[in-house]
């Protein structure tokens, strides 16, 4: 994976883009961590831009909520945010698995862009590196692809 932190896409004032979050509950020091970057992040590349943020029970039902989302066709890109840490047996990756197939067959069958920070982790070390910190938060690099994406969507639809 690369360790590579996308950069900040030009700010276009008072876009008229919308966007969604679906953050878990599981974990939630971590989620919530990555939600405060997101939220923070995209109001400043997309000024004024409303943001709506709903809380799953956990990743597993992730999906579900951006699926939901993605059918009132008033979001330009929807953002997964979890943490799943791994275990002693199979239940993390088969979620992490699950999520990420469902993800990529929203994000294609709704013409929506939708950015999966749903991380799979080894243990809470790695959870807090991409997690707590402002120089390399998921959440950050979340809601630039989120605006990047919007933007290139809408310049080629």
């Amino acid at each position: 994976m690369s360790k590579a932190f996308p950069t900040a896409p030009r700010m276009h004032m008072r876009s008229g883009r919308a966007f969604g979050i679906v953050a878990s509950r599981f974990n939630q020091s971590f989620v919530q961590s990555l939600v405060d970057h997101t939220q923070a992040e995209l109001s400043q590349l997309e000024e004024g831009a409303p943001i709506s943020l709903v809380w799953t029970p956990g990743s597993f039902e992730i999906p579900l909520f951006v699926q939901s989302m993605a059918e009132l066709k008033k979001f330009h890109a929807i953002i997964a945010l979890g943490v799943i840490l791994e275990g002693e047996t199979a239940h993390a990756r088969l979620i992490a698995d699950a999520v990420t197939r469902s993800l990529l067959d929203i994000s294609l069958a709704h013409r929506v862009p939708v950015i999966h920070e749903v991380l799979l982790v080894r243990d809470k070390i790695q959870a807090e590196e991409r997690c707590m910190h402002a120089h390399n938060n998921r959440g950050t690099q979340a809601a630039r692809a989120a605006a990047m994406a919007a933007r290139q969507l809408a310049a080629i639809a």
